[in-house]
């Protein structure tokens, strides 16, 4: 094993650098969902709770999400088949796989079925799950200020994640694309945050550069942000920001671009 690896494998801090990364690395945020067309409901309601008959990881897409994602995935399927992704790893959310079997089967993947990763899951909110920050405010009046005070990326509301703790899970996914996956073209369909927390990491960013770019504005449904890397013989090699939140191609489907957070991230 290369000394490079073993610094990397299991050290829980930087990502992987030179030829440990995918070629490619193309992130996805799923399409829009039932989640966020209740989201709009309630707070054009002016509602405390968001109306979800499902657990949200069963929360499916919304017939826009749905044409979003087959955008997407007729944009891959003009481009060479040399360049289109060769690997797709998925949260398990309901919204995030069909909108990688979606993509897959329109962008004529060469892959059996999307690889659902739990580590790629929605942040969790435990007890504010579907609240809009006025019921935030209304029912959870000490969270409220508990957030207020630490900000959202150190915030962890009872029974739910920071910011920090899905960074955590992260570090070990890209263990395994270095592990498992390097050199080769990887497409990973999630969620708003996670793309955040991705960048994050990959980019070696602080708590204010990372809320920066989140206060700019939502990552749109099926918005893609890319990276490549060239592998070279130094350490210094690491992925490039090739996009991000690049939506062009939907608009040149004629699909309507929606960029609504998740029905859980609901506060500033």
């Amino acid at each position: 094993m290369a000394s490079g690896e073993r610094e990397f494998e299991g050290s829980g801090g930087a990502p992987p650098t030179g030829a440990f990364w995918p070629s490619r690395l193309l992130i996805v945020r799923h399409g829009e969902s039932l989640g966020n067309v209740a989201r709009n409901a309630a707070l054009a309601g002016g509602s405390a709770r968001i109306d979800i008959a499902d657990r949200d990881m069963d929360v499916p897409l919304s017939p826009l999400g749905r044409e979003q994602a087959e955008s997407v995935g007729l944009w891959l399927a003009e481009l060479p088949a040399e360049e289109r992704p060769e690997v797709v790893l998925s949260s398990p959310y309901a919204r995030a796989r069909e909108t990688a079997e979606i993509i897959a089967r329109a962008g004529r993947l060469d892959v059996a079925r999307p690889r659902l990763d739990e580590r790629l899951r929605e942040k969790e909110f435990g007890i504010l799950d579907r609240l809009t920050a006025g019921g935030i405010a209304e029912l959870f009046p000490d969270q409220a200020e508990h957030r207020r005070l630490l900000g959202k990326f150190y915030h962890r509301p009872p029974g739910g994640e920071s910011w920090c703790d899905v960074i955590l899970r992260l570090r070990s996914l890209l263990e395994t694309l270095a592990l498992h996956h390097r050199g080769q073209r990887v497409m990973i369909v999630c969620h708003q945050v996670v793309v955040l927390c991705l960048r994050y990491i990959i980019e070696g960013m602080d708590e204010a550069q990372i809320l920066a770019i989140d206060r700019d504005g939502d990552v749109a449904n099926c918005g893609l942000t890319e990276y490549a890397c060239r592998p070279s013989p130094g350490p210094a090699s690491a992925p490039v920001l090739q996009r991000y939140n690049f939506t062009a191609p939907l608009r040149r489907q004629g699909t309507p671009v929606t960029a609504e957070p998740d029905a859980k991230e609901t506060a500033p």
